[in-house]
């Protein structure tokens, strides 16, 4: 297989991923910012740093789904979803830096994307056994009906 065709099937994923490295990295300079500072408040650091272990206890499984659902059914949709989870995490961690329930709706909201980045991996994984054991393909029609839902993600 061609590795342009490769990289064309891909490429949101890689992007998606690259800026959630970098969103990592914010978090991890707010942690070390409000360690090192002068001023340290206990109370202000331990938010920072419960709020970053909480954003990193949720990575690898946001990765893996994403990527599943990119690689299994649709990219342009997990993508999506995966741009979307990533501000609900900015927005969870910020608002965890003030009030505790400030981030709530944040991380409510992370949890849906998840949930439905898994149900594109089932689908697109479903999919496939079709194709493999009956020969009957129905990614065309799952990704028109993914790429409709995908847009649902941003009501609140």
């Amino acid at each position: 297989m061609d590795s342009s065709v490769v990289v064309e099937n891909i490429y949101l994923l890689v992007i998606v991923t690259l800026i959630s490295v970098l969103q990592n990295a914010f978090f991890a300079l707010k942690v070390e910012k409000e360690c090192t500072s002068q001023t340290t408040q206990t109370s202000a650091f331990e938010r920072v740093s419960c709020a970053n272990r909480n954003c990193m206890d949720a990575y690898p499984t946001f990765l893996a789904v994403m990527w599943c659902a990119g690689v299994c059914l649709n990219q342009v949709s997990a993508a999506f979803a995966g741009i979307i989870y990533l501000v609900v995490r900015q927005k969870y961690f910020v608002g965890y830096m003030g009030q505790t329930s400030q981030s709530t709706p944040g991380y409510l909201f992370g949890k849906r994307v998840l949930f439905f980045l898994v149900l594109m991996c089932i689908v697109g994984i479903f999919n496939y056994l079709l194709v493999r054991h009956y020969g009957k393909d129905y990614k065309d029609y799952v990704e028109t009906i993914t790429s409709a839902a995908s847009a649902l993600l941003l009501i609140p």
